[in-house]
């Protein structure tokens, strides 16, 4: 027998023999795509489950009306007591600079136009200085002064139930012949003519006197004593104001000596 000849179960042998080959050909593969399959971590396990138990019923609140709370009034702890300060003395009160009175209560008292209050008086506000001081009262003729006030107060008394009078104006005297020129002077007292013709000056108490009278068209003022003696007078103006004026004052200052008013001190 040749060796190059097969023997006679030659065939079968090398079909079981591709038959292995292919089997272990298939378990390797099975094994590598097993290999090559991703990896899942088992999920742990989970708790056991219960049902949820059913919802509660829900009660429904009726609705609430809103009103403005209340303020609780809040108690405040009281203050710690501090230490009185020291009292303070109290300012020395103003001292009065002008006091003003007056026989009239209540008379309106102006200084420097300015009106301050009435009588009594007595203040601070006046400075120290020479002032134009004014004081009046219904029914009577107002009072004008002047009035210094300096380191300590001034006190002034107004008097008004008095007789003041001191007015003067030049005048030419007729005579029964001529005449001279001189000055008309009355005062509480009385009228005066005063001339450098010393024969003609004279002097009449309010007492010796029965008229004074005026003429105004005549620019005329005539003055009779009681024992019949008469002085004419007259102005150099042109219409004789000055004598109408004179007379009304020395009229009314006879009126109140009449009625028993006083002279004012000089």
């Amino acid at each position: 027998m040749n060796i190059l000849d097969e023997p006679p179960d030659a065939p079968r042998s090398r079909s079981r023999l591709i038959v292995a080959v292919g089997t272990v050909l298939l378990v390797i593969a099975a094994l590598a795509g097993v290999w090559l399959l991703p990896r899942h971590d088992a999920p742990a396990p989970s708790a056991p489950t219960h049902a949820a138990p059913p919802p509660a019923a829900v009660a429904v609140a009726p609705p609430v009306t809103t009103t403005a709370p209340v303020p609780v009034p809040t108690r405040r702890r009281p203050a710690k007591v501090k230490d009185a300060p020291a009292p303070v003395p109290a300012a020395p009160a103003a001292v009065p600079t002008l006091k003003v009175d007056s026989d009239v209560p209540g008379a309106s008292v102006f200084v420097d136009r300015v009106y301050l209050g009435t009588t009594p008086l007595a203040t601070s506000d006046v400075k120290p200085g020479s002032h134009a001081l004014r004081v009046s009262a219904e029914g009577y003729e107002g009072q004008a002064s002047t009035v210094d006030v300096g380191g300590g107060p001034a006190d002034i008394m107004v008097r008004f139930k008095v007789v003041r009078l001191n007015e003067g104006i030049p005048v030419v005297h007729k005579h029964a012949i001529g005449s001279c020129e001189g000055r008309l002077v009355a005062d509480p007292h009385g009228l005066r003519y005063e001339t450098p013709n010393k024969g003609h000056a004279f002097a009449v108490p309010f007492s010796e006197v029965r008229s004074l009278e005026i003429d105004y068209l005549q620019k005329n003022l005539r003055l009779t004593r009681k024992d019949g003696k008469t002085f004419n007078f007259t102005d150099h103006t042109a219409n004789g104001d000055a004598l109408f004026v004179f007379h009304q004052k020395v009229e009314a200052a006879r009126a109140k000596l009449a009625a028993g008013l006083p002279p004012a001190e000089k």
